[in-house]
């Protein structure tokens, strides 16, 4: 090996003291690491609004635009799916004439809409800081759904078996009593 070589100008092989020059042990590098990330580490609050101005952004997209700002992943990927086929709107119209734009796969149950009625609500609620909790087991059992003029009774059926299609509209209204 030549003195270029080695890098040595005594043409031997590197000291101990020579390895150790320049070099830190890998605790003191993880901690040098720590202090640069600490100085460039934004407060949750800061990361928590260039997030939620970069979603702003993204929901002025025209396939999103008909989202909330505090949309969630979920509504984001409905949204998506609709418009690649995957999924549909179903019009739930309540007894006050508000319409819930409910959104399922394309071959849901009934069970699958009860699910979606009941997640759009608790969104909404959320949204809007009403009701904190609802008792769906009381709400099915004193509501129904029906699609012209037909229960949609079987939980296990699908909405296409019903005839239910892409914005077709369903009743959400109360339960007759038997006598």
């Amino acid at each position: 090996m030549t003195e270029e070589q080695s890098g040595d100008p005594d043409g031997g092989a590197l000291s101990v003291e020579d390895e150790e020059v320049g070099n830190e042990s890998p605790t003191e590098m993880a901690s040098l690491d720590t202090e640069e990330e600490d100085e460039e580490a934004l407060p949750h609050s800061e990361i928590l609004d260039i997030f939620e101005e970069g979603l702003a952004r993204l929901v002025q997209d025209p396939l999103l635009c008909d989202l909330p700002i505090q949309v969630t992943l979920e509504e984001v990927n409905s949204q998506i799916a609709l418009e690649y086929g995957q999924a549909m709107t179903v019009r739930v119209l309540k007894a006050d004439g508000e319409i819930m734009p409910i959104v399922v796969v394309q071959n849901a149950t009934v069970l699958d809409l009860k699910k979606a009625i009941r997640r759009f609500m608790e969104l909404k609620q959320q949204r809007e800081g009403g009701v904190k909790h609802v008792s769906w087991r009381y709400v099915w059992r004193n509501y129904q759904l029906t699609f012209q003029g037909e229960k949609l009774e079987d939980d296990k059926m699908g909405l296409k078996d019903y005839g239910i299609r892409n914005r077709d509209e369903v009743t959400f209204m109360k339960r007759r009593r038997k006598k």
